[in-house]
């Protein structure tokens, strides 16, 4: 079996990979970053290194014609990290786990092409833009420093999590492209409107209104 025929028939298990999203993590002691709350602008150079990619692999699967195997999770919170170049080698990775650091940038994840699962939590993006991944299904950016919602278009896309970040707009979230998308979660942002939220399969839209005039 090939990895297209395993992306294929994939399944979120949320046990396994949404315990800390589920709505139970509302609550206000959950937050990576309290209200008013500064961080400095730069960080100590950190790079992902080989070590730290061997502390933090697992699950090994089967790859390709299904005679090779690889590490296809990867763990590596909080590690102060500001740079995950060295992912663009790890090509058969499939869920990814680089929350609670000091990224600016996840470019480097546009050659995970096998990427079904992403949570990039508690970082310092300005941006969730990426190129379009044919297999991601859940992709979670919150606690981030992001304004705004374009360069989201991953055809698979069913799970957004954009909480407590900066976003005022709502743009780029092309409903020809993101056709599987039906969660939204929003809340903790400075929406002024809920314009540019036009999704063919959304069931759940998470927003938290704090404007009496939020137009519609």
């Amino acid at each position: 079996m090939s990895d297209e025929d395993d992306l294929e028939d994939f399944e979120p298990d949320q046990d396994d990979f949404e315990k800390e999203e589920d709505e139970k993590e509302t609550e206000e002691g959950e937050d990576y970053r309290k209200e008013g709350e500064e961080f400095p602008e730069e960080w100590l150079p950190t790079p992902l290194t080989e070590d730290m990619m061997k502390e933090g692999l697992s699950l090994l699967c089967k790859t390709g014609s299904g005679l090779a195997h690889a590490y296809v999770k990867l763990e590596v919170k909080e590690r102060d990290l500001t740079d995950i170049y060295l992912l663009r080698s790890y090509i058969h990775l499939r869920y990814v786990d680089v929350s609670e650091n000091h990224l600016t940038d996840l470019s480097p994840l546009n050659y995970l092409t096998h990427l079904l699962w992403l949570k990039a939590d508690g970082n310092q993006l300005r941006s969730a833009q990426l190129n379009a991944l044919p297999y991601l299904q859940i992709a979670s950016f919150a606690y981030n420093q992001i304004t705004d919602t374009e360069g989201i278009s991953h055809p698979r896309l069913e799970t957004l999590n954009l909480k407590g970040n900066k976003i005022h707009m709502v743009t780029g979230l092309d409903p020809q492209k993101l056709i599987s998308l039906h969660t939204v979660e929003l809340r903790g942002n400075q929406l002024e409107s809920t314009l540019g939220i036009n999704l063919p399969k959304l069931k759940n839209l998470y927003l938290e209104i704090k404007n009496a005039g939020l137009q519609t």
